[in-house]
């Protein structure tokens, strides 16, 4: 594969055999850079199992990359187009959008309808991972990410908690999937264990060599911060 760094080629042999993936699937998650999007969603000792173990989900951040990338989808990356065409685009390519988000996820329904307070709610994708136990509930938005999409998506965990889990499952993982997230919002919006994230999505590949440096530089700013510790 001639991949220099060794952890990450582990990582991609590990992912190939496990999942089965053929030569154009594996050259797409590569190229995607699949392994560095996963590694900066993670903290360094969840890095390190990367290389060990691949990615198997083991609580719900393990299924979060940075970003998501959806070059699959078809769209042209210009600055307005509506939430509807990218949810379409998304459910035409379910098969590989299924394949970016990572193990475990099964597909159940898109624009689920339930109704509280005789008005009626709409969630864009219902998932279910069977690796984690738990529903994924995905919502697509366009435009810059606000505090009542964060309370939206609240409200939406807390009514698939309440009344559409049951015994044994884990609880409800809801993601917004935006053009471009505010960790700053997300913090402030919503209590720790909300279970609810915001991630940017890319309408393009990454740029390899940008995400290398961006993780070279956060597990050394990791290291240096266990140096000091010491």
């Amino acid at each position: 594969m001639r991949i220099e760094d060794k952890d990450e080629r582990d990582f991609y042999e590990k992912e190939a055999m496990r999942s089965g993936w053929n030569v154009s699937t594996l050259k797409r998650q590569y190229h995607s850079s699949l392994y560095e999007r996963l590694a900066l969603s993670r903290d360094k000792d969840s890095v390190l199992r990367l290389a060990n173990e691949g990615a198997v989900p083991q609580r719900p951040e393990d299924i979060l990359h940075t970003p998501y990338v959806l070059e699959f989808a078809g769209l042209e990356d210009k600055a307005s187009y509506h939430e509807s065409d990218l949810e379409s685009a998304v459910i035409d390519k379910m098969q590989k959008f299924l394949l970016e988000l990572g193990k475990g996820f099964l597909f159940e329904q898109r624009q689920k309808r339930f109704t509280f307070n005789d008005k009626n709610f709409y969630v864009d994708l219902i998932l279910y991972n069977r690796l984690l136990r738990c529903y994924v509930l995905i919502d697509f938005k366009a435009d810059e990410l606000t505090h009542q999409d964060l309370g939206q998506m609240q409200m939406y965990v807390n009514y698939f908690d309440r009344y559409e889990r049951v015994e044994g499952e884990n609880p409800t993982i809801g993601i917004l999937l935006c053009k471009k997230s505010d960790e700053a919002l997300v913090d402030l919006t919503l209590p720790k264990d909300a279970n609810i994230y915001a991630k940017e999505y890319k309408l393009y590949l990454p740029d390899k060599k940008i995400l290398q440096l961006k993780l070279k530089e956060w597990l050394d700013e990791e290291r240096d911060k266990n140096e000091d510790n010491i």
